[in-house]
């Protein structure tokens, strides 16, 4: 099933994450105005898992609203303050069943038209952005063969026909990895319910194989790649290749998005927050007046060649950091 009406799906609460929303949301109305499906935020409620109240301020929640976003209330049943990234997990859930979706991290731009991405909501697929984060191989312990094949065996998976034959043997890009930045499928409750069991399975009973590995912040990544294999998923093909190209950007933080993302990823970023409505809201975010409203994100753009980056991500941390520039 391929075509441009769908559900976009983020998740936003009290912080940085109801900030980046409204960039998410005002990027999506600037690049998208005829944009046929929903744009849906699922926010978690107060209660046991949530000390405090995650709920979005009522002057961001307005002006989502204004851009035609709709506010979708979910309970942390399983996860929570303690994994806050389950919250991509459970808000699923919320979702309406059987509408096709695609989530999109809260930190993450659109600059370009969705109509032109070939999404086959049938054949779930997420994002290839990522580094060998885990399995982290001890000396003496099982490697990534091992590892992951005790996860696809738990769950009755096929784990040969997940592999990237083309990647060496023991190599992390031969093995089913995602960054959970962006997925998709034609019905998020059964994704949502299938991705929520198999977290709790891994997190309260790993395998003996996992016994040395850290589960936290991985989990969610860890449990992407079986989620979409047993949905008859994989890797992306060509026709996604506008997802973290020149349709999204996971920028994950501003100053990595003037450090290393592409001129129309900050042409689009400076366009959208700068009407007053939205400069009146963002202006609360530290990191959005640092970097965008005083120009410190223009001189940590000066401070990189996007033609030669840093090989790691950290490098390029670093060296924001040193300059004094660095901001969450």
């Amino acid at each position: 099933m391929t075509g441009a009406s769908f559900n976009l799906f983020c998740i936003a609460q009290a912080g940085r994450l109801a900030h980046e929303a409204v960039i998410l949301a005002a990027s999506l109305r600037h690049t998208n105005p005829d944009f046929a499906g929903r744009l849906l935020i699922g926010e978690p409620q107060p209660g046991p898992r949530w000390p405090g109240d995650p709920r979005i301020p009522g002057n961001v929640r307005a002006l989502l609203e204004g851009f035609g976003a709709e506010i979708l209330p979910f309970e942390s049943r399983a996860f929570g303050q303690d994994y806050p990234h389950g919250n991509k997990i459970e808000g699923l859930l919320a979702l309406p069943e059987g509408e096709p979706f695609l989530f999109l991290d809260t930190d993450t731009l659109v600059t370009g038209p969705l109509s032109s991405l070939e999404i086959d909501f049938d054949r779930p697929a997420a994002s290839m952005r990522r580094e060998g984060t885990w399995p982290q191989i001890e000396l003496y312990g099982p490697g990534y063969g091992a590892t992951w094949k005790s996860l696809y065996d738990r769950f009755g998976l096929d784990f040969a026909s997940s592999l990237d034959l083309a990647q060496p043997d023991e190599y992390w890009e031969r093995y089913l990895y995602f960054n959970a930045g962006w997925f998709f499928f034609r019905d998020p409750r059964a994704f949502g319910q299938r991705f929520r069991d198999w977290a709790v399975s891994i997190r309260d009973d790993p395998p003996p194989e996992l016994v040395c590995q850290p589960l936290d912040p991985w989990l969610d990544q860890i449990v992407l790649p079986l989620v979409i294999h047993s949905f008859g998923g994989g890797r992306p093909g060509p026709g996604l290749a506008g997802l973290d190209g020149g349709v999204t950007c996971h920028y994950r933080l501003l100053p990595l998005l003037y450090a290393r993302e592409s001129d129309r990823a900050v042409e689009v970023l400076e366009a959208v927050t700068a009407p007053n409505p939205v400069k009146r809201v963002l202006r609360e975010s530290e990191a959005v007046k640092r970097m965008v409203y005083q120009g410190k994100g223009r001189k940590v753009r000066a401070m990189f060649d996007r033609a030669d980056l840093p090989r790691r991500e950290q490098a390029i941390r670093n060296r924001i950091k040193a300059e004094g520039l660095w901001v969450r």
